[in-house]
């Protein structure tokens, strides 16, 4: 009785690992298909609707002119650049002025982070509105044509589009930052791009983003979550306005280059990740499940698959716990094939995603050092137990 148990017990998650792992192998495996493309030659052609770059900037003096510089030079035609200094302790505000951006400065000791300084420019443009408004970090790099293609696109679907979003290793950046880099490569590139091609939507990641001015009415930005575009993502797909993924448009970031800064950001970004999902997956499940949303349903199950390193350390807890036990017959020997079964496909799909992605910032020998990686991480997963963070902290990235 006990023996039946346990194994049923173990089945159950197990059922539920295999199916976080599938999912992940099929946005992996349709997105390194070949298909056939053509360059990008932007949206030149077509009529662009009016648009605003709403740049949200805090405590950004050291490389806020030159990141306005080149925003205005990838504005698309007869588009503006709000810059909103928010709860700025610098001269943020007076060096955006000096390289030519409108700006907005806000200050708030209680209501602080991205979401409550986009809310707060997308107020200020209520008198004049925009057809579309898009939204980049201060510490982006618009590729030529992008701000152009998703602003068009967004316009025409009526729905919001995220470009490429590409964060890169510091010139130099160690193994721990690389990896970093493979893992946001993966997530963005493979992962939203398996989405694409299966004609379903893909999460927002917090920069190139374009949404049209009506959406923007029907959705919270005022929010002080530590991870307010996955949210935000979430909130257009209930009302059936998920975002369409638009890889030929590209912004990019860097990491920052010092650990401090890597270790934060990377906190932030995963324990906002789970926190998400223990506290919003059952409910919009159902919700998408009751209501047939389609959209919602696929970034709901996009969002419980965990991070990458986590995802290993709970597979590989699960096949060699699930091993002792059946070699002391307290399970089925066939939960505990899997459970490895499990874990194998999860080791060729992140092999598969290293081949398409990876290699440009880890070398095959280097793969040797994931065990490290990974382990290296587990406290970070131990203090979402612990000391879970829960409020927006500047990134530093000197």
């Amino acid at each position: 009785m006990i023996t039946t148990l346990i194994s049923w017990a173990f089945l159950a998650t197990g059922t539920v690992m295999l199916a976080l792992v599938a999912l992940l192998a099929l946005q992996t495996l349709v997105s390194i298909l070949p298909v056939r493309t053509g360059s990008f030659q932007g949206q030149a052609q077509t009529p662009l609707p009016s648009a605003v770059v709403l740049m949200p900037a805090h405590d950004e003096a050291q490389i806020i002119e030159s990141m306005v510089i080149q925003a205005l030079q990838e504005l698309p035609a007869g588009g503006r650049l709000l810059v909103v200094a928010d709860n700025c302790t610098d001269d943020t505000a007076a060096r955006a002025r000096s390289a030519g951006a409108d700006v907005l400065e806000r200050f708030d000791d209680h209501l602080r982070g991205k979401g409550y300084a986009l809310a707060h420019g997308v107020n200020h443009l209520r008198h004049a509105p925009p057809d579309v408004v898009i939204v980049v970090d201060a510490d982006c790099v618009a590729a030529p044509g992008s701000l152009s293609a998703i602003s068009t696109e967004a316009h025409r679907l009526q729905r919001p589009v995220q470009a490429m979003y590409d964060m890169v290793a510091p010139p130099g950046a160690g193994l721990m930052q690389r990896m970093a880099a493979f893992a946001w490569d993966f997530r963005t590139r493979l992962r939203a791009e398996g989405y694409r091609r299966l004609g379903l939507p893909c999460q927002l990641m917090g920069s190139g983003m374009a949404f049209p001015w009506p959406l923007l009415q029907q959705v919270n930005l005022a929010t002080g979550h530590i991870v307010e575009d996955l949210k935000l993502g979430l909130d257009c797909a209930r009302i059936r306005k998920p975002a369409q993924f638009l890889p030929e448009a590209l912004v990019s970031s860097s990491f920052p280059e010092n650990e401090q800064g890597s270790q934060s950001q990377r906190k932030r970004w995963e324990h906002g990740h789970l926190s998400m999902v223990a506290a919003q997956a059952p409910r919009l499940l159902s919700q998408a499940l009751s209501s047939g949303n389609v959209g919602l349903l696929a970034l709901t199950l996009d969002m419980c698959v965990p991070p990458l390193a986590l995802l290993v350390l709970l597979l590989v807890a699960q096949a060699a716990s699930t091993s002792l036990l059946a070699w002391f017959g307290l399970i089925w020997p066939m939960v505990a094939m899997l459970s490895l079964g499990t874990l194998a496909l999860l080791i060729l799909t992140v092999l598969a995603g290293w081949w398409k992605v990876g290699r440009r910032w880890i070398g095959l020998g280097e793969l040797l050092s994931v065990p490290w990686y990974i382990l290296r991480k587990l406290p970070l997963y131990l203090g979402f137990l612990t000391r879970r963070q829960a409020s927006w902290i500047r990134t530093r990235r000197d």
